[in-house]
């Protein structure tokens, strides 16, 4: 009987303390910056109080929370000052955001709802029957000063929302189109296709990248000066160059399939050009956990970068700014960054599962950023090497990346890495608790007696 009290003190003391821990965490949690300009959107702008760190030009930030129709998702904006510049939150996820024309405060921005039950007009514009459900994607420009939004162009696909487009010109976009695996020239004015490159004319969908319904997962696209086009190809571990017409440069290709060491399902690369010190390629790698670059030497890449803390979980963006820094979206950590040239960070505010961001003024994306060989002087770095990852590490691969991204994914917003093993380790005392009461009160006795 002793063994069983020391026992039972044993265990309440670990749920007492775990279940502390974890209250002590949720109260700690910052402030939501989101919700903090939500507050404020009917406020004049000369009356609204600042709510993030003050920071050189307007900052933008588009969201991509769990459950799609949440009502959480928003794109925001706040002033050098740290007010509330925009805040909307019409859609269920919002995307890619990029400065529309560039050096002006109107942004060109992603975003759409998912429907469980299509709705009949929604239905009416797209090919498909929609049993399913399907998914509203638009693509709209926002003056964050008036508040005036333009739609440009709306589609309707199966489930997939566009996750980037890219302006060519006044009436042309390139779109990732992540539901149906391409890459295209869309006419904003005319509707018309003009250009396309599919995936399986230089990929087999028996040997590479995701299930069916999700082969690609093409989730970003820029257009370079030259005239080719930089692709994401997130479920190919991949970033591909396409020359229009021609099809994919494979010789220009950065990672591999299942080269996990190289990339591991990245988002948002950018393209930093000669002029700048590259070519170089600045990547979020989401399942790496970590932003990293590589520059292009001779016929291959290597890796010049690497930028993580102990808090950066799946980011989904990163951009070079002109003084050197890298503003960093954490999906997982749940804040926008800014990192300086030593990897301090100098900038964050709290923001739940955000997927991209923009500083206004510093040019699209990483556009006037430096390369990092040209802004260390230097070109030591190691050679990416297409190799694929297998065995355990492998296995150490997926479970700190996609495993444990995807329970933050969709575990309360205020968890973190430890949070989420104090949680696991809360559960399974509690289950031990329980089998123990059980079992001391001779349950599986009577269980056994009752199979015979």
């Amino acid at each position: 009987m002793r063994r069983r009290t020391l026992l039972r003190g044993g265990l309440a003391a670990i749920v007492v303390v775990a279940s502390l821990t974890l209250l002590v965490s949720w109260q700690q949690t910052p402030p939501d910056a989101v919700a903090a300009a939500a507050n404020q959107t009917d406020t004049p702008l000369s009356e609204r109080d600042q709510v993030v760190p003050a920071r050189p030009n307007a900052t933008v930030v588009t969201t991509d929370p769990p459950g799609g129709n949440s009502g959480t998702a928003a794109i925001v904006a706040y002033t050098d000052d740290g007010r509330t510049l925009y805040h909307n939150d019409t859609y269920g996820n919002y995307f890619d955001v990029d400065p529309d024309p560039p050096g002006s405060r109107s942004v060109l921005y992603v975003a759409g709802t998912r429907y469980d039950d299509c709705p009949d007009g929604l239905a009416a514009l797209g090919n498909g029957s929609f049993e399913d459900g399907c998914a509203k994607v638009v693509i709209e420009r926002a003056n964050l000063t008036t508040g005036e939004t333009e739609r440009l162009h709306t589609a309707v696909t199966e489930w997939d929302i566009w996750h980037d487009v890219d302006r060519l010109d006044e009436d042309r976009l390139v779109v990732a189109d992540i539901a149906d695996d391409r890459v295209f020239t869309l006419n904003t004015t005319t509707g018309a296709v003009e250009w396309e490159w599919r995936a399986e004319t230089d990929f087999d969908r028996e040997d590479s990248g995701g299930q069916p319904g999700d082969w690609t997962h093409v989730n970003d696209v820029e257009i370079l000066e030259d005239g080719r086009v930089m692709a994401s190809l997130r479920n190919h571990d991949r970033v591909v160059f396409i020359e229009p017409g021609e099809g994919v440069q494979s010789n220009w290709t950065l990672g591999a399939e299942d080269a996990y060491g190289i990339l591991y399902e990245q988002h948002n690369p950018d393209y930093i050009p000669a002029s700048q010190g590259g070519p170089a390629v600045l990547v979020a790698d989401s399942e790496n956990n970590r932003v990293v670059e590589y520059q292009r030497d001779g016929d291959g890449w290597r890796q010049t970068w690497t930028w993580r803390d102990g808090q950066l979980r799946w980011p989904r963006d990163a951009d070079r700014l002109p003084n050197g820094h890298t503003l960093v979206t954490d999906s997982q950590g749940d804040r926008v960054l800014e990192v300086d040239a030593e990897g301090d960070v100098v900038w964050s505010i709290s923001v739940p599962t955000p997927y991209e961001a923009e500083r206004l003024g510093t040019g699209d994306e990483s556009t006037n950023g430096t390369s990092r060989q040209a802004l260390a002087n230097e070109t030591a770095g190691e050679s990416a090497q297409a190799e694929e990852t297998t065995g355990l590490a492998w296995v150490v691969a997926f479970v700190t990346g996609p495993a444990v991204n995807g329970l933050l994914y969709v575990a309360p917003g205020w968890m973190r890495f430890g949070d989420l093993l104090v949680a696991l380790g809360l559960g399974v005392t509690a289950l031990v608790w329980v089998g123990a009461e059980l079992y001391w009160r001779g349950v599986h006795r009577r269980l056994v007696a009752v199979v015979r």
